[in-house]
């Protein structure tokens, strides 16, 4: 009787490494198909509009500054490099967008540039950035 209690005992323990095995295996396969929001790198006040859409997936943010500045991946892009920078990004990422956000004191000229800039590069999907007025 008492030799068949110490065996009861031993084999009542839960193995968690097998458990622990799994949720490690889970955390590295969820970082590795993270998509991760890639920012312009800088704040601007965008326009309101009426017909605004939320759009979810923009890969490549484009930002244009009151004072004129191209801002992209968190870094100040000159004009005449503006074309390859987008390249090198679409081709990371071919089936994303280009979504611009142009300041409210921003010039048009540039939008149009960036614009152009981003249809050279091949992107065909380019949106502009608008605050949703509600």
């Amino acid at each position: 009787m008492r030799r068949r209690r110490s065996i009861d005992e031993e084999e009542s323990e839960v193995n968690l490494t097998p458990m622990l095995d799994v949720v490690f295996i889970m955390l590295i396969f969820f970082i590795v198909t993270a998509s991760f929001v890639k920012e312009a790198g800088i704040d601007v006040t965008r326009p309101p509009a009426a017909t605004a859409e939320k759009k979810e997936r923009g890969n490549i943010l484009v930002a244009i500054t009151a004072n004129n500045q191209i801002w992209i991946d968190r870094r100040q892009v000159d004009a005449r490099a503006l074309r390859a920078n987008i390249e090198r990004l679409y081709a990371e990422n071919p089936q994303g967008s280009v979504i611009i956000q142009a300041d409210v004191l921003s010039q048009n000229g540039l939008l149009v540039k960036v614009m152009d800039a981003a249809r050279l590069a091949g992107v065909s999907n380019v949106a502009l950035a608008a605050e949703i007025v509600e």
